[in-house]
């Protein structure tokens, strides 16, 4: 059969068409990813942490691989607090600050519907009493160390935090606090960064949801046996109504969910930069393992726990927005924390929380005393060794209820899973290095931020191991 050149032409063009409508579908909705990213950090940096938006971008934005969004702009308007990014015009997307709330990217809501959330927010948080002792106040004293302590060898673990061994790999170590007998002994920052300058924690926003899960659960408002915990899993035969509260705690709901950040499209990426409702976007997925037969970590399971911290309180909206701060923050004296929204108005409990190196101690301190802060209990008696007792699904009794009892992989530059530091050794850990530990039977809370990128490159137990030579 002869076949014309004419149809084989017209064949050809017809496959280059679909390539070239698939490949811009899928480069359209990169570069919404792309300028959500920027738009939000450079919303967060200015609005919340109050820094230069050109030490953002020289620093954060355009470094590493992420040098492509130098051709991405973007346009700061202070008097609405909102920053705008786009492409040349194109795949423009938009973050909005609201006072209390912090940042807030405008998807699958209007900017006027999001503002019309009721923040009650309106005043200033005061501050913390400067003249009083940290943690009370925020007066350290670093120069009476108690006599048990090395101060020399203490001073190098710290410096050491701060080096730059290989250029090609960098730590960008930028707050250690240190805190031992429930005060600080140590400080440093990075040029730029102080003791004021609230920072992102990433994951270790999910420690400060499992802190708000387990007040819920001292008032009797929630159970660990509780289920059938979202309206998207209560038709009848969903195998999904089984997953119970503490199959959420302990990251162990069976759901499929890509925690994967090298790919703009997987589902932690598109979750919190590409949806406006994020616990609705995760609640969509199917199971993959019977729920509390398999470990899987997953940023979208912190995001339900933080709408069934929304159902729990059954309040108001403002009620839901304050209850952070009135139930934990202003309790324990952290005046800057900050967990911010998605356009829904669910906390974004996976990833979302700015807070100073000094506010992310008194937190970890609140875990290190069991709960009690100043003679008051916060969390509920056996809170604490709840969270700390390993997920039974996790292989390698690596985490627990929204803890990490072991330093997680890519924090290690060694290969061996024998762990080095005390065996009560606790973590609140984050993405791109951020750290509180916890050592209850050594006294000793660890802050340590970062922006640290390349996996393997910042060693968070040989940092901490160098610490501890510091003590008895």
């Amino acid at each position: 059969m002869k076949v014309s050149t004419k149809w084989i032409l017209r064949g050809l063009a017809s496959v280059v068409a679909l390539f070239v409508c698939i490949t811009g579908y899928f480069l359209w909705r990169v570069g919404l990813i792309a300028t959500a990213y920027k738009a939000k950090v450079l919303c967060s940096g200015v609005f919340v942490s109050k820094r230069n938006p050109d030490s953002i971008l020289s620093q954060e934005l355009f470094v590493d691989n992420l040098s492509v969004l130098r051709f991405f702009n973007t346009s700061i308007n202070y008097d609405e607090q909102s920053v705008t990014a786009s492409f040349f015009g194109l795949a423009k997307r938009k973050a909005i600050f609201r006072h209390g709330l912090g940042c807030t990217l405008v998807i699958g809501s209007t900017e006027n519907e999001i503002r019309s959330q009721v923040n009650p927010f309106q005043v200033p948080t005061p501050s913390n009493q400067q003249d009083q002792l940290w943690p009370e106040g925020e007066r350290v004293e670093t120069d009476r160390l108690p006599p048990e302590i090395d101060e020399i060898k203490l001073k190098e673990a710290v410096d050491a935090a701060f080096a730059e061994p290989d250029p090609a790999r960098l730590r960008r170590t930028r707050a250690v606090v240190i805190v031992y007998q429930g005060r600080i002994i140590a400080e440093r920052y990075a040029q730029g960064f102080s003791q004021n300058t609230p920072l992102i924690g990433w994951s270790m926003t999910k420690s400060v949801i499992n802190a708000l899960i387990g007040i819920l659960v001292g008032e009797k408002k929630l159970s660990l046996e509780d289920r059938d915990l979202l309206p998207e899993w209560r038709k009848p035969g969903d195998p999904r109504r089984a997953i119970t509260l503490d199959h959420l705690l302990r990251m162990s709901t069976g759901l499929e969910f890509a925690e994967e950040y090298t790919h703009p499209l997987k589902d932690v990426v598109f979750m919190l930069l590409g949806r406006g409702n994020m616990a609705a976007y995760a609640a969509d997925k199917r199971l993959e393992a019977k729920p509390g037969s398999k470990w899987h970590y997953s940023s979208g399971t912190t995001n339900f726990l933080s709408r069934i911290i929304r159902n729990a309180i059954r309040g108001t909206e403002a009620d839901y927005f304050a209850f952070p701060r009135q139930a934990l923050f202003d309790r324990i004296n952290m005046g800057s924390a900050t967990i911010e929204l998605d356009a829904a108005g669910t906390f974004v409990g996976s990833s979302f929380m700015y807070a100073t190196a000094r506010d992310w101690a008194r937190f970890g301190l609140l875990y290190l005393q069991d709960g009690i802060w100043q003679g008051k209990r916060i969390l509920p008696e056996g809170w604490v060794n709840y969270s700390v007792t390993p997920a039974p699904s996790a292989p390698l009794g690596e985490y627990g209820a929204h803890f990490w009892l072991k330093v997680p992989p890519s924090f290690l530059s060694r290969k061996s899973s024998t762990p080095l530091l005390p065996a009560d050794a606790f973590f609140a850990a984050g993405h791109e290095g951020q750290f509180v530990t916890i050592i209850p039977s050594r006294k000793l809370v660890v802050v340590r931020l970062g922006l640290t990128r390349i996996e393997g490159s910042w060693d968070q137990e040989s940092f901490i191991t160098q610490i501890l030579k510091a003590f008895p």
